[in-house]
């Protein structure tokens, strides 16, 4: 069976035809000839408008303490954020000092973000493992320095109680379940909760400025300490609107979607507010793509049939192995399902391969993968693959986005326009974030799919921030190199470190899939660096996969010259992993420096492979 001849599951997408200027000097405009729909820039508004509408519907759905789904409607979120809303316009806070919200994905965390929209009163989701993993809290204090908030949401005392006791928050109140159990200014949920709401509320709703500082979301830190990204309800209702328009038809965000991405982080942000504008039900996954904690994942999907999913590719790769155990699950997964997004990384032939068997078996047709490209600055993704495509790429520009591709080196940096661009950051210097167009410099390169034709879509080749020189002055594209590596290993490797920083020659540090690598190998593997360096089988998949690739890339910026693997998972706890299930290189590898050490010995131990 020829997978590629079997047809997809029914889709509807608008026209991907791109209007294209080409300048004397290779740039290139591309932006799409569909027009952005209308929108209304008042997501406090549109709350108010579908708890009329549809009153009684589940707007979310999250587990109790027991286990049962337990759910809040349209009409309640709006009562309860309106009373929130209230709340803060009473204390008469100092203007553009922020709410900060420091608790995971849950029904009372969309009151108070509403609530603070709704009040006027900017809100940051901060990531909850700023507050929960102990040590010193050093990004935790950062961002309380930044922003100087004037609430603190921690949903849950007893597990914010150490940061609470431990940070300081100046004379911010603090909302939390029991403010008895700790000695700051503090005040109860509940209480905030009963406040009587008078029509401030409405006004405070109707005088919403859509340009003003509404949101402020922090980016992941990977390279520095995290910085506060401005969005206003303009850039955010148009970039809903964006992928309502191109996704949301197929995607049935007006039905159930269930969703684990944090809501601290773009992407959850986005799904939360998308369901809501669209009048769909979200249940709230409490499981993440991680050993140990995807099973609730697994059991949340069989317990919610979907049309649309989304997760990083090694969740793809966990839910496979799931399905290939659980026959129901199989079945119950792809039964509704249209619409499968990946993020983070890209997903692997092999991998897409063999979910597709599975959709087949199950359906007798495909499933659309799709993908995107955005960030924080763009509100969320802007791109996406919305036209037949089985590449891994970036897509192209959804309604209302202008890139700008400049030629860099035999790909193009790329730039972007629209009203889903931030105007900024808190605390620091926007100088040359912009250029002299108005268009937002990302830092990333893309490239054609396919040279010269863009309507099959655009691929990643390069991150700014994770390029680096070898001794030798060259620049070396780190995050397309680690792309390359664990493509063409997978599933034997599930993630890498690119190392060579001002070295001789471009090195690797791999983590194995061992699940994976003895299912392909048919053998336990061995417990250490050295014994996987020296098993055989495993050493000459390694080194004839990485030969090849070097006979194909054979620039001393391309190819690499020694690997060898990492023992110890990536920590959560030491901040390598972000919100979003994907490696923090920079962190991961200043953390595993003598790792790094390792491979660029002069005499290198056993456990490193040297490759030709």
């Amino acid at each position: 069976m020829n997978l590629h001849e079997i047809p997809f599951r029914d889709v509807s997408f608008p026209s991907a035809k791109m209007d294209v200027v080409t300048r004397a000097d290779g740039t290139l405009l591309i932006e799409s000839m569909t027009k952005l729909q209308d929108y209304i820039a008042n997501l406090p508004k549109i709350l108010a408008d579908q708890a009329q509408t549809l009153a009684s519907k589940p707007y979310l759905k999250q587990r109790n303490a027991e286990g049962s789904w337990v759910s809040v409607s349209y009409a309640e979120m709006f009562r309860d954020s309106s009373a929130v809303a209230e709340w803060l316009i009473r204390q008469r806070f100092d203007s553009g000092r922020p709410m900060l919200i420091l608790s995971g994905n849950s029904i009372l965390h969309a009151v108070f973000k509403y609530g603070a929209m709704a009040a006027k009163v900017p809100v940051c989701p901060v990531s909850f493992n700023y507050a929960t993993l102990g040590g010193d809290y050093v990004r935790l204090k950062h961002v309380v320095r930044l922003l100087s908030p004037v609430v603190i949401f921690a949903e849950q005392t007893n597990k914010f109680k150490a940061a609470l006791e431990s940070v300081d928050f100046g004379d911010a109140i603090i909302v939390t379940s029991s403010p008895e159990g700790i000695s700051r200014n503090s005040i109860a949920i509940d209480i905030v909760l009963q406040t009587h709401v008078t029509s401030a509320v409405r006004g405070s709703i109707d005088s919403i400025d859509p340009d003003a500082t509404s949101v402020l979301m922090l980016t992941s830190g990977s390279t520095s300490l995290p910085k506060a990204v401005i969005q206003t309800q303009r850039m955010i209702t148009s970039n809903l609107a964006q992928g309502c328009q191109v996704l949301g038809e197929t995607a049935g965000w007006d039905d159930v979607m269930l969703d684990w991405l944090p809501w601290n982080h773009v992407s959850g942000a986005f799904t939360k507010m998308g369901v809501m504008i669209s009048g769909g039900t979200l249940y709230i996954d409490g499981g993440r793509p991680i050993p140990g904690e995807f099973q609730t994942t697994i059991k949340n999907l069989k317990d919610v049939p979907v049309r649309f999913f989304t997760n990083v590719p090694a969740g793809y790769a966990m839910l496979a192995d799931a399905m290939d155990e659980d026959l129901d699950l199989r079945r119950i997964f792809f039964s509704k399902l249209r619409l499968a997004l990946y993020g983070g990384a890209g997903l692997s032939q092999s991998l897409y391969d063999r979910l597709q068997s599975m959709a087949i078996e199950e359906t007798n047709k495909r499933v659309f993968f799709t993908t995107g490209y955005g960030a924080t600055e763009t509100s969320s993704g802007c791109m996406a693959i919305y036209f037949e495509s089985e590449e891994v790429g970036v897509g192209l520009p959804m309604p209302g986005l202008t890139i700008k591709l400049i030629p860099t080196d035999g790909r193009y940096e790329i730039r972007m326009k629209g009203p889903m661009m931030t105007p900024g950051y808190i605390g620091h210097l926007v100088e040359g974030l912009y250029d002299e167009e108005s268009f937002l410099r990302v830092g990333d390169y893309v490239d054609f799919i396919v040279p010269g034709n863009i309507h099959r879509g655009l691929k990643f080749a390069g991150r700014v921030a994770e390029e680096f020189k070898l001794s030798t002055g060259t620049w070396v594209s780190g995050g397309h190199l680690r792309a390359q590596l664990v493509q063409v290993l997978w599933p034997i490797v599930s993630d890498a470190l690119i190392c060579g920083i001002n070295d001789d020659y471009v090195g690797a540090l791999m983590w194995i899939n061992r699940s994976a690598a003895e299912k392909v190998i048919g053998t336990p593997l061995p417990i250490t660096a050295e014994g996987l360096a020296n098993m055989p089988e495993l050493r000459g998949i390694i080194h004839r996969t990485l030969s090849n690739h070097n006979t194909n890339n054979p620039g001393v910026s391309t190819r690499f010259a020694r690997v060898t693997f990492l023992m110890e998972p990536p920590s959560i706890d030491a901040q390598e992993i972000s919100d979003k299930g994907t490696i923090n290189q920079a962190i991961a590898l200043q953390r595993r420096a003598d790792d790094v050490a390792r491979i660029y010995s002069k005499n290198p131990d056993d456990s490193v492979i040297i490759l030709e």
